[in-house]
């Protein structure tokens, strides 16, 4: 049989065209997610876990400004737990930070980041999955379909009206049943065709970026759970809560020591002072009655 009139029978055509717009569309999209996953990519590996303290303003004002993936962190930034930090008056009232948990040290999450940052998350809510997974059942659909509809059209243009029209209508009837036959080859390799580029391209071009992405996130962002979180606080309370117990026990015998420094230092020497004024006054008194005679109450005194 004629290649040219195969390829412009109608029905071949439709599934053909059917592959090749399914092609381009899948291919056009997996492209668009490798474009945007390898540019967050390449952010994320500008950031370190030990500084993202300081630049986590940084990253929080590119991730929620960046349509791709400002959902999904939103949604993730909610866990994070960050390294809080208590104010306490030294010395000279000095103010020293002193950290409320000895643990987290960095900004961790409470929520595995994959929970948020996943293949739904990054590739499949992207466009239209469930349509390129329906492309090959409806590539083998077409197969059936044609095929049976291309015998139905040909079963009726048999005509048994004369022998030479008998003879004409069934070799029109054998060349289209093999037609019909071949729209179902070519709807089931197209189908399987398909599947095969799709999957390949799907790993190489969305599912190797995802998982990059995924381990700089991990990276970035330590696991911890919020029950490890809040048994972590419980401990250092009851660090607090048992010096605080000593200090006030050690608190009367500081006082006391306090009280005794103050007056050593302060009461005995205005005292002495004192003392030695009224003997030195009493002095002076007794000088001058001598120089003056005397009394009777100076010679009490």
């Amino acid at each position: 049989m004629n290649l040219a009139f195969i390829f412009t029978d109608i029905p071949i055509l439709i599934v053909l065209s059917t592959f090749v717009v399914s092609i381009i569309f899948c291919l056009n999209r997996y492209l668009y997610v490798r474009k945007n996953l390898k540019i967050l990519y390449k952010f994320l590996l500008n950031f370190k876990k030990t500084d993202l303290n300081f630049r986590f303003k940084e990253i929080d004002e590119w991730l929620s400004a960046n349509p791709y993936v400002a959902v999904a962190w939103s949604e993730f930034k909610n866990t994070l737990v960050f390294s809080e930090s208590v104010a306490l008056r030294g010395q000279n009232n000095n103010l020293t930070y002193k950290e409320v948990s000895t643990t987290v040290q960095n900004i961790q999450t409470t929520v595995d980041p994959l929970y948020f940052f996943n293949e739904d998350s990054l590739i499949t809510s992207k466009f239209n999955f469930r349509f390129i997974q329906t492309v090959p059942t409806i590539l083998t659909g077409c197969g059936p379909l044609f095929t049976f509809l291309n015998i139905a059209i040909a079963f009726g243009k048999i005509d048994f009206s004369s022998q030479e029209k008998t003879i004409t209508s069934v070799a029109n009837l054998m060349a289209s049943m093999q037609v019909a036959a071949l729209v179902s080859v070519f709807a089931v390799g197209s189908s399987l065709l398909f599947l095969i580029i799709e999957k390949v391209s799907y790993n190489n071009m969305c599912k190797k970026w995802m998982v990059k992405c995924q381990d700089l996130m991990s990276k970035l962002f330590d696991n911890i759970s919020s029950e490890k979180f809040l048994f972590e606080l419980l401990r250092e309370t009851k660090v607090q809560n048992n010096n605080l117990q000593h200090l006030m026990a050690q608190m009367p015998e500081s006082f006391k020591v306090a009280l005794n420094s103050g007056i050593a230092a302060n009461l005995v020497p205005y005292l002495e002072n004192l003392i030695f004024g009224i003997n030195l006054m009493n002095k002076q008194m007794k000088e001058v009655s001598k120089k003056s005679g005397g009394d009777v109450v100076d010679d009490i005194f």
